[in-house]
C-alpha cells in the first residue's frame, strides 16, 4: 500500500517530513510517495542515506499557504502539493494521503478529487482524544463544519461509530451528543432534534454528555458528536490546558530541591502520561465522509506525527473504512 504525503504544506519543513517517512518505512515497512519539490526531496533523502526502494517522489508545482482561502486556492493551484497528493489517491496510485497543511485546503482537495460518500451531506474531522481509563474518544466534528443541521450530526454519529469499531476495535461503541446538560431536553434545537434521531438508531446511544465527561468520568463515551464550531473550541482548549498543566508542573517542580528529587523519581510515570496525551501518537485526524482515506495533521507535526499518520492511512485502507462507512450510511439514512 502506497501512502501519499504532502511534504510542502506543514510548518516544520521538508526535512521533518522526510525523516518521518523514513521512520515509517523502517518501522512499519510502509511505502511512501513524497509529494513536493523534486530537487529538495532528492537532496533530503540523500542526506538521510535513505533506502529509496519503498519511497517515491512525485513532483508538485505549488504550495497552498496556511493563510490562503481554501476554495480559491484549490482552483488557482491545481498542481499544489496537497492537490497532487489527493489526485494520487483518485488515480489509484495511493491508498490515501496525509497533509499537515491548511485544514480547509486539505478538506477541499479531498472533496475535489475524491468526492463525498453518497448520503453524506458534509464530511467530518474525527479527532481522537485520550481518556483517563486508557481508551480513546473520537470527537466529531472538530472543525470541518461550523454550522450544522441535525441530520449532519446524525451522520457524524454513524461515521464515528464505524471508525471507533473498525479502527479503535471498540466492540459496541458508546455514542453521545455533547451538550450543556445530561438531560435529554438540554441543548439547542439542532442538538434536541439530533438526539431524537440518534436514539432511534440501533447503536449504543447513551444520550447527552457534558464537557467534563470527555476524558472520563461518570458518562464515558467512545464517540462524541457536536458541530465543528464547538468541537474545534474543545480541541484547542484541550491542547492549551494540557500545555499549561505541564508548564506549571515544570515551574513548581523546579522551584525546590525536594520537587526536583521527586520529579526524578517520578520521571518514568510523567513520561508515560505525556506520551498518552501526545497528539503525535495518533498522527492526525481522519476526514470521514469522503471516498478515500485522508488524514489531516497539525501544522507543527514532527517526524513522529508524520510516521504515525502514514500508519493511520494504512490502517484505514486495510479495513476499507470508506466502504464500511458508505454501507452504514446507506443502511440508516
Amino acid at each position: 500500500m502506497w501512502v501519499a504525503v504532502d511534504v510542502m504544506s506543514g510548518e516544520t519543513g521538508v526535512e521533518t517530513a522526510v525523516h518521518g517517512a523514513i521512520q515509517a518505512v523502517r518501522e512499519f515497512n510502509s511505502r511512501v510517495i513524497l509529494v513536493g519539490d523534486e530537487e529538495t526531496l532528492g537532496h533530503a533523502l540523500f542526506r538521510h542515506s535513505a533506502d529509496t526502494a519503498n519511497i517515491e517522489i512525485v513532483a508538485s508545482e505549488d504550495v497552498i499557504e496556511m493563510t490562503e482561502s481554501p476554495a480559491r486556492a484549490v482552483r488557482a493551484k491545481p498542481n499544489s502539493s496537497v492537490m497532487v497528493a489527493a489526485r494520487l489517491v483518485k488515480e489509484g496510485r495511493a491508498v490515501g494521503f496525509f497533509s499537515p497543511g491548511n485544514t480547509g485546503a486539505t478538506m477541499a482537495a479531498a472533496m475535489w478529487e475524491l468526492g463525498r460518500i453518497k448520503g453524506v451531506d458534509r464530511p467530518s474531522i474525527a479527532s481522537p482524544l485520550p481518556r483517563e481509563d486508557g481508551g480513546t474518544t473520537v470527537l466529531l466534528d472538530s472543525g470541518a463544519n461550523v454550522d450544522c443541521k441535525a441530520p449532519w450530526l446524525v451522520q457524524f454519529g454513524i461515521m464515528g461509530q464505524v471508525y471507533s469499531r473498525e479502527i479503535l476495535q471498540v466492540e459496541n461503541p458508546r455514542v453521545a451528543l455533547l451538550s450543556n446538560g445530561e438531560e435529554s431536553k438540554k441543548g439547542n434545537y439542532v442538538v434536541l432534534t439530533a438526539h431524537e434521531a440518534l436514539r432511534k438508531l440501533p447503536y449504543n446511544f447513551i444520550g447527552n454528555i457534558e464537557g467534563r465527561d470527555l476524558y472520563g468520568g461518570g458518562r464515558t463515551s467512545d464517540v462524541v458528536v457536536c458541530d465543528g464550531f464547538l468541537g474545534n473550541i474543545v480541541l484547542k482548549a484541550t491542547e492549551g490546558l494540557a500545555r499549561s498543566i505541564f508548564n506549571l508542573m515544570k515551574q513548581e517542580i523546579g522551584a525546590t530541591a525536594l520537587g526536583r528529587t521527586g520529579a526524578y523519581m517520578l520521571k518514568p510515570t510523567l513520561q508515560m502520561i505525556r506520551k498518552r496525551m501526545d497528539y503525535t501518537e495518533y498522527g492526525g485526524a481522519p476526514l470521514l465522509g469522503v471516498n478515500g482515506n485522508c488524514i489531516i495533521g497539525h501544522g507543527s507535526s514532527n517526524a513522529q506525527a508524520y510516521k504515525n499518520a502514514i500508519r493511520a492511512v494504512e490502517n484505514a485502507a486495510r479495513v476499507d473504512l470508506a466502504a464500511k462507512i458508505a454501507a452504514e450510511i446507506k443502511k440508516h439514512t
